[in-house]
């Protein structure tokens, strides 16, 4: 190592110990001061000495390293997993029947019902609030995250008298939907609810909550809703977000190819 070197990182050891800073703190403040050489002996000798005076580098098996190793990801590609990214309304249905056997069938049943009907996120159905629903004028307000914009509903006769039932059988809270400890859903809690539901109805395809939501949307694409009021209805500030829906819908080809 050469002269300047040495004496930079004898400084800072000196420095450390005057101050009393913790075993940590000196090595960290020592990798700081390696940052500014380029010498790769100095850069493999100070990183020896840090691990050193972290501990590690007597304990077998553990030898510090000067280079940056790639993590390689371990996430399969979606088009591993499944065919396409929607569920068709035959497909929730069959969700929702595997979902009543469940031991709270019917919130977990209601649960995937309004997730569909409303086109909402994960986060979205797990924040659903009692003041959001209104029994009188049978409507739903829709608060939609990552910025999208809110809207109102309507609830269907089938969708009231499920969140009656969920009403009447949960203890008292603000949310809708609550866990059996009484505390409201995570969005990982209900992606797992969903993806042993789509076991449980051999749906043969790995199924995540968002699929219920493009499945929404295309379910009114095919429909014939025009696509100002699905932007609307999904809460996208960026209609080329609803574009996608019309664009796989077939009603548009009904015409080709007539006999």
């Amino acid at each position: 190592m050469d002269t300047p070197h040495r004496a930079e990182l004898e400084a800072a050891r000196a420095h450390a110990r005057g101050c009393g800073e913790s075993t940590a703190l000196r090595g960290s403040r020592q990798l700081r001061l390696l940052n500014c050489s380029n010498d790769a002996s100095f850069l493999n000798t100070a990183v020896e000495q840090w691990g050193i005076y972290m501990g590690i580098a007597n304990r077998p098996g553990i030898t510090p390293r000067a280079d940056n190793r790639t993590v390689r990801p371990h996430r399969r590609p979606n088009a591993e997993l499944r065919s396409r990214e929607y569920l068709t309304e035959g497909e929730v249905d069959r969700l929702m029947k595997a979902a009543k056997l469940n031991r709270h069938g019917h919130r977990d049943a209601t649960m995937i019902l309004l997730t569909f009907r409303h086109g909402l996120r994960a986060a979205e159905v797990v924040d659903l609030r009692w003041d959001q629903v209104s029994f009188e004028k049978a409507i739903l307000a829709v608060r939609r995250v990552k910025g999208g914009s809110p809207s109102t509903h309507p609830l269907s006769g089938l969708e009231l008298r499920a969140l009656r039932k969920v009403k009447r059988e949960a203890p008292a809270s603000p949310f809708v939907f609550l866990s059996e400890r009484a505390a409201p859903f995570s969005p990982a809690g209900f992606a797992r609810l969903v993806e042993r539901a789509a076991v449980a109805a051999a749906l043969n395809m790995k199924v995540h909550p968002h699929m219920l939501r493009h499945g929404c949307g295309f379910k009114l694409a095919n429909d014939g809703v025009d696509t100002r009021s699905l932007q609307q209805y999904l809460g996208h500030r960026n209609i080329q977000h609803t574009v996608r829906y019309t664009e796989l819908s077939a009603d548009r080809f009904r015409s080709f190819w007539r006999e």
